[in-house]
């Protein structure tokens, strides 16, 4: 019994991640960015890898200044590369760790593309293409390869 009430705290955050990313996909962009950020003080800049990755990718999105979207992407990413596949195995449904990161470098690299740092938007969309090998052969993995060839078209690369 005390280890299923340890995997509920978990699944608690990442529901009300969830429920933030739902308010923010139906319109209420500033509403979701200020819960996110109450969200964020609560998990804290050195908490659980997940919730900060997941908070700081969704929360990218929901940001006015290229700057600050570029800052919260790259959150996410240093998140990221703290996460095991066994930690996101706990979450269901959750990709493994490796598989996060076509996803992750792309937004940066359309974040740089943003700020017109076309070396750096270079650097990283050779970095999600790279990684491509390591999503599945469904929807999500389609999405994201054709998201990273619409950019590279977009940059010449």
């Amino acid at each position: 019994m005390a280890e299923r009430q340890e995997q509920a705290a978990p699944d608690a955050v990442m529901t009300r991640i969830g429920q933030v990313v739902m308010l923010h996909h139906a319109g209420d962009r500033e509403e979701a960015r200020h819960r996110f950020l109450d969200l964020w003080a609560e998990i804290g800049a050195t908490g659980d890898p997940l919730h900060r990755c997941t908070l700081a990718h969704y929360m990218a999105d929901t940001q006015d200044d290229p700057v600050d979207e570029l800052a919260w992407d790259l959150r996410a990413l240093t998140a990221a590369e703290e996460l095991t596949d066994e930690r996101l195995a706990e979450h269901e449904g959750a990709l493994a760790a490796r598989a996060l990161y076509p996803s992750l470098h792309l937004n940066l690299a359309a974040d740089y593309v943003k700020l017109g740092r076309a070396d750096a938007a270079r650097a990283h969309v050779r970095r999600a293409r790279g990684a491509v090998h390591a999503l599945g052969d469904d929807p999500y993995g389609d999405g994201v390869r054709a998201a990273i060839s619409r950019l590279e078209l977009r940059l010449g690369t």
